[in-house]
């Protein structure tokens, strides 16, 4: 049965570009692909005319020897073999096909180079430069007012002597002979077509043929960076600032990544931190807590505050600072300073003040309420066990 005519398998005229070519390829292969005509005993067949038909079409050279001698110039017609072998007389060539149309309808979703005859489809040389991360450490008063600080930040910067395009004095780079510029080959094992990276230009699809002598030909070199950093009032352990464009230098030209500093702020002396509060244990003599008066504390901002005590304070009791505490990171006011008492009992006593204190004790027989009420409690435990 004699062969159809190329351009009617597609659908398109002679005049046809090769876009339109593609997407005529494309538009029969997805309608005739045998896993989709499971019912039609001819859609295999149909199948390898369409990629036959593409096959020969989308290469320059064989389609302006179809154009010229039709079928023949693939079979043996022009006695001098005036023109390249085609056709798919075995299961290599319906291997070729196959690998074709996977490539063509799924390269989109799996990252393959998108099909075409042009050339220069694999991989763009230029790649974007990774992500760095720096952790910074800051003292609880930089987190309270905000700071300036200069980081020293080791990373690939652009090269200067070629700028950036890993050749030298600048030179472009040239397309890989080996993959044509595709950044993959094939090779036929079997009934499958494999296709791997290509092994000279490492996938680029292009290669740099006097490397640049200062960054050996990958555009960048590795250089320590002092960068100037604001950080903000109100940050906390775990604050992340990002930092656009100022990262690993991208590859052969490509565009640069971004820096992220971490913020930790370290443990303070004096205050403990709560989100936007701050709170501290302050110790009190038992004469202050148990007549009153006034004790002196710090405050964030360096400055000190006058609280007052009231007469009888226990251990534990708290007292509060309004707007004393830490800024919110985001505007919104700030937040309160916590101050806790703590009673602290006298240690190494004279003879004078023990003397005293038991003199006291026997007067304030009744100015322990707290002890008092415990022990009425306690002897009626143990009057019941009894009972």
């Amino acid at each position: 049965m004699a062969k159809r005519d190329y351009y009617d398998v597609l659908g398109i005229s002679r005049g046809a570009s090769a876009e339109e070519l593609k997407k005529a390829y494309r538009q029969k292969a997805k309608d005739l692909h045998p896993d989709r005509n499971a019912d039609n005993p001819n859609a295999e067949a149909q199948f390898k005319e369409v990629n036959e038909a593409y096959d020969i079409l989308k290469d320059a050279e064989k389609k302006a020897a179809y154009d010229r001698y039709g079928h023949a110039a693939f079979e043996g017609g022009m006695g001098g073999g005036g023109g390249p072998r085609g056709g798919f007389s075995g299961n290599g060539d319906f291997a070729s096909a196959f690998s074709d149309v996977f490539e063509d309808l799924f390269g989109d979703f799996m990252g393959g180079r998108g099909g075409g005859s042009g050339g220069g489809g694999g991989r763009s040389r230029a790649q974007r430069g990774s992500d760095l991360r720096y952790n910074l450490r800051v003292s609880l008063e930089e987190a309270y007012k905000g700071v300036q600080k200069t980081i020293n930040v080791p990373t690939s910067v652009s090269c200067e002597a070629c700028h950036g395009s890993g050749a030298e004095g600048g030179a472009e780079p040239v397309t890989c002979p080996t993959c044509s510029g595709l950044g993959k080959v094939r090779a036929q094992q079997g009934f499958f077509t494999v296709e791997r990276t290509c092994p000279t230009c490492n996938g680029m699809g292009q290669m740099v043929k006097n490397p640049c002598k200062v960054c050996q030909g990958g555009g960048r070199i590795e250089k320590e960076r002092a960068l100037s950093v604001n950080i903000p009032a109100g940050v906390e352990t775990g604050t992340r600032i990002r930092l656009a464009g100022e990262g690993e230098a991208g590859l052969r030209g490509g565009p640069t990544g971004d820096l992220y500093i971490f913020i930790e702020v370290r443990e303070h002396p004096i205050f403990q931190r709560d989100g936007v509060h701050l709170f501290f244990r302050v110790p009190v003599p038992m004469t202050t807590a148990a007549m009153g008066g006034e004790v002196e504390v710090p405050t964030i901002d360096g400055g000190r505050s006058r609280v007052k005590v009231p007469g009888g304070s226990q251990t534990g009791k708290q007292m509060r600072l309004r707007g004393k505490g830490m800024p919110a990171l985001r505007g919104g006011g700030a937040g309160d300073l916590l101050i806790e008492l703590v009673v602290e009992t006298p240690v190494n006593l004279t003879a004078r003040q023990k003397e005293l204190l038991r003199e006291f004790e026997k007067l304030s027989e009744e100015n322990n309420p707290e002890a008092t009420s415990f022990f009425r409690k306690v002897k009626s435990f143990w009057d019941g066990m009894k009972s």
